[in-house]
């Protein structure tokens, strides 16, 4: 288990499924977990399941397409731990269709919270990380935004926006000892993989040379060794979690 003790995260997006996950999984290592979500907290997971997993939750409403808000989030962490080590760009949203069918409104929303969202939050997070002189910001991709998905081009355009803005937010703040990479996970065993009817996930999995789909655990850990020191000469990268469905 990687040593996350005393650091403060901020994890976008993380009120169920993966970033659920990584915010507990970052409590393991023993991080002071902040975890935002668009909607209200009364029908997530409180703050008693990252204790118990050894860790500290503390939970925020906050929408990453509002810059206010996004800001008033971060200065209210800041005011009460004085520090923000690590941001996980988790949240992210689908509206699938062709191209030819695609509705402007679809592509624009995608970007927007996808790619803009992250945009966003960064930003916020990234001055005092180069005050302090420290940090590491985590973006979460996909597998589609490498080899792209048929009636994906909005969410695959986003993801693939997420690795370009990575690396080059990489290069910019390397020298003050901030660290920026990417997560692309692949299939992973979530409710919408199981909403699939059997016979599609059946087609999904064969595509994958390990035979399995992902599990939000492997995302996480994934997560975890990027924000730890083990991971402090690594930047600008892409660490694919997809089972070899994509190399």
């Amino acid at each position: 288990m990687f040593d996350l003790t005393d650091k403060i995260a901020i994890v976008t997006g993380a009120g169920r499924g993966i970033g659920h996950t990584i915010s507990l999984a970052l409590a393991r290592c023993g991080a002071t977990v902040v975890r935002t979500d668009t909607a209200g907290w009364s029908a997530c997971p409180t703050g008693i399941a990252m204790t118990e997993a050894g860790g500290v939750g503390e939970v925020a409403v906050m929408d990453v397409t509002d810059p206010k808000g996004v800001d008033t989030t971060v200065g209210e962490v800041l005011a009460r731990h004085g520090r923000i080590d690590i941001l996980v760009n988790n949240a992210g949203i689908t509206r699938d269709q062709l191209l030819m069918r695609m509705k402007r409104e679809d592509w624009d929303k995608v970007l927007e919270v996808n790619l803009t969202g992250a945009f966003i939050c960064t930003q916020a997070v990234v001055r005092p990380m180069m005050k302090q002189r420290t940090g590491r910001i985590i973006s979460i991709s996909s597998v589609v935004g490498q080899m792209g998905n048929a009636g994906q081009s909005n969410y695959a355009a986003s993801k693939a926006g997420l690795i370009g803005f990575s690396k080059s937010l990489a290069r910019e703040v390397a020298s003050r000892n901030i660290t920026v990479n990417v997560v692309a996970p692949g299939l992973i065993d979530t409710d919408m993989t199981r909403a699939l009817p059997p016979e599609v996930q059946a087609d999904w999995q064969s595509k994958v040379p390990l035979g399995r789909f992902g599990s939000p655990e492997d995302v996480a850990s994934a997560v975890c060794f990027l924000a730890s020191e083990e991971a402090s000469y690594i930047t600008g990268q892409i660490l694919a979690v997809n089972g070899g469905m994509y190399t």
